[in-house]
């Protein structure tokens, strides 16, 4: 039917006015087809033919390609699966708050894309903080206004004052969807560089560090904090977030829900965790989420920082020790037990295995094999 011919959709804005993008590989039936197509043009810039964005040609391109050329439109419709079930509790914190004069909000619209779109509670932060920030340097220009060569300067500002790869990147991502999301011209900024991508290997503890800090928590609600921490690979978010009921102690499995790209998916319940879980239900009663702070409410992020370094400077690590940390110590030492490196990705949740391998770098069996040259 199709013969593996595909043609992509894509949201171009072209002159102020938004078109319909259609990028191809070579083929001479899907470039036949295109050609036919009523006021059909070429773009030198974005390498693609394109046409005006309207039903009517939408409509045009989907007759003129059926039976022949399957059309993926991921790029152009929005997809549903990829929201959170999970809806911003605190949404209206950003709309109810003091209003001064002097300083720019972030625009209703603004709020209520990421509201409709679901986005975690984090980035909601990420992107009210980074986008008022942006607004604010500009105050004097209204925002619709604001050109590429002053989202360049802006970015370049950031970049004297020091600011970190993943600063400078959270900011072009809340610029970035305010214009495409918000103000639906999807490719407005579509030349912004962003900074190249630093590559930094991931600190770990030893075994050894790890049952130490572990020995030397407070109580069994610490100890089973930190243990999760390491025993299951989860983020701090993934933590707080836990509920009684994700702990599968029948399948000897933790489920972990809206995690990090609003996936789901499920880790390792260890037996030994599983018994001092069970201690610590016992003492502490929790109604809803696994670990809670005053009146049922989760624990917070700060609390557990304040465990983990606790129990560092106890145990004499002498190192910074963060949450993130005992993550990454996870996926190493299960690297150097010989776990196969993809299920170690689908543990952790990553998308990729090209993202997992970064561990092999801090491994010791990947050093195990090199000869002693001063030996």
């Amino acid at each position: 039917m199709f013969k593996g011919r595909s043609i992509t959709l894509k949201h171009l804005l072209i002159g102020n006015q938004k078109h319909i993008g259609l990028q191809f590989r070579s083929d001479k039936v899907i470039q036949a087809l295109v050609e036919k197509l009523p006021y059909i043009a070429w773009s030198d810039e974005f390498g693609m033919y394109h046409v005006a964005n309207n039903k009517t040609n939408l409509g045009i391109i989907f007759s003129a390609f059926r039976g022949e050329v399957w059309i993926n439109g991921n790029y152009f419709f929005e997809v549903k699966g990829e929201l959170n079930i999970r809806k911003p509790e605190n949404i209206l914190k950003y709309r109810n708050r003091p209003h001064d004069k002097n300083f720019k909000r972030c625009p209703n619209g603004y709020l209520d894309k990421l509201e409709i779109k679901r986005y975690s509670e984090n980035t909601v932060k990420t992107y009210v903080h980074q986008f008022e920030r942006f607004i604010n340097h500009y105050h004097h220009i209204e925002t619709e206004d604001i050109t590429e060569n002053e989202v360049r300067q802006y970015l370049q500002k950031l970049i004297r004052e020091g600011r970190s790869h993943s600063y400078v990147n959270q900011a072009v991502n809340s610029i970035k969807f305010y214009f495409e999301a918000v103000m639906g011209m999807p490719n407005r900024f579509y030349a912004i560089e962003r900074p190249r991508k630093q590559i930094r290997l991931p600190k770990v503890l030893s075994k050894q560090e790890v049952l130490a800090l572990i020995e030397h928590t407070n109580n069994i609600k610490h100890r089973c904090i930190v243990s999760v921490l390491y025993s299951a690979g989860l983020r701090r978010s993934e933590l707080l977030n836990l509920k009684i009921d994700d702990i599968d102690s029948k399948r000897m499995l933790i489920i972990v829900k809206s995690a990090k790209g609003n996936k789901d998916r499920m880790t390792v319940l260890s037996p030994i965790l599983l018994q001092d879980l069970r201690l610590y239900y016992k003492e502490y009663r929790p109604k809803k989420y696994l670990f809670e702070g005053p009146r049922n409410r989760p624990y917070t992020a700060s609390s557990v920082v304040k465990i983990i370094s606790g129990a560092a400077r106890r145990a004499s690590i002498y190192k910074k020790v963060s949450p993130h940390m005992l993550r990454h110590s996870f996926a190493t030492h299960l690297l150097e037990d010989g776990t196969d490196i993809r299920h170690i990705q689908l543990l952790l949740g990553h998308n990729s295995t090209k993202t997992t391998e970064i561990y092999t770098h801090v491994a010791e069996t990947s050093f195990n094999g090199i000869k002693d040259l001063l030996s």
